[in-house]
């Protein structure tokens, strides 16, 4: 594809530096500006018409939630949401459910040489943004009234089978598509939920606690001490994977330790697979790459 035009907003010029000057490094991106807080984004958004947009989201002026609510609807930048965990988990997570297409979580807060640790993740995920297809209205937008979901599905009749799961995998958009898809359920879904989401570690809690707001369904960030029932979605936990075993339990473990995701859809996938056999029912959403393939392949071989 042309070269990439990206716009860097972060409050701190030591930020904005990093962020430049490892975004110059790829040959087919150019960093076509810098902003300094939200207003002076819109502004050079507008001007400059960049493809891609990194966003800090904590700074003066207008927040980073504040310039995703204020794009239009249509011929909008993607945006990479630029954040530290500790600090902005919560509003990362509005951000995602509000359009941004996905996250870099910062190193560190401090102005350090650590920062350039984001260089290769950064690259990786403006590219993949710039593929990205718009996500559209914001998904907050469409679920204010998911509490009210709450009608049987009258025309839902799975097999009399105490094996049954709905596994889910998602990765760039994943968070919007979640709040689609979980927040158009009823509460009285008639079997467990399994979802897997690339996402950086320390997001996954607070991404639960928003979804659960919203939907109909219980969503809750998955731990050893849960059991799968009709009716509740779990979260893999972000940095590890998430695995299916007999009687509805969860193992959370770093097993496989060679590959890229964390948790990874494959995993999850095959899993669901080895336990439940052809009770499984999988879904794969929004992203890029190829986790999710094999355990796709798994699911209609079984």
């Amino acid at each position: 594809m042309s070269t990439i035009r990206v716009l860097v907003v972060d409050d701190s010029a030591f930020a904005r530096k990093v962020l430049r000057e490892t975004l110059s490094r790829a040959r087919d991106i150019e960093v076509v500006g810098v902003a300094r807080d939200g207003l002076e984004a819109l502004e050079k958004i507008a001007q400059l018409k960049p493809d891609v947009v990194t966003l800090d989201l904590v700074m003066p002026n207008l927040d980073g939630l504040g310039v995703l609510e204020s794009l239009p609807s249509e011929h909008a930048p993607r945006v990479v949401i630029v954040s530290i965990s500790d600090a902005s988990s919560e509003l990362a997570i509005r951000a995602l459910q509000a359009g941004a297409v996905d996250l870099v979580q910062k190193p560190t807060a401090l102005a350090t040489d650590q920062l350039y640790e984001l260089g290769d993740e950064l690259v990786l995920k403006v590219k993949a943004a710039a593929r990205a297809r718009n996500p559209g209205p914001a998904a907050t937008k469409l679920v204010s009234s998911a509490r009210l979901a709450t009608k049987p599905l009258s025309r839902f009749s799975p097999k009399r089978s105490k094996r049954r799961i709905m596994v889910v995998g998602t990765s760039t958009g994943g968070p919007q598509a979640l709040t689609r898809l979980l927040s158009g359920l009823p509460a009285d879904f008639p079997i467990p939920i399994a979802v897997a989401l690339h996402i950086p570690a320390g997001y996954t809690h607070a991404l639960a606690e928003r979804l659960n707001s919203v939907c109909a369904l219980d969503v809750v960030e998955a731990s050893p001490e849960l059991l799968l029932r009709p009716g509740l979605a779990v979260v893999a936990r972000g940095g590890i994977h998430l695995k299916l075993l007999e009687a509805g339990r969860l193992r959370l473990d770093m097993e496989p330790h060679d590959l890229l995701h964390y948790p990874s859809v494959n995993i999850l996938f095959q899993s669901a697979v080895d336990h439940y056999a052809d009770g499984v029912r999988g879904v794969v959403l929004t992203g890029m790459g190829d986790d999710g393939l094999r355990g796709s392949q798994a699911i209609c071989e079984a």
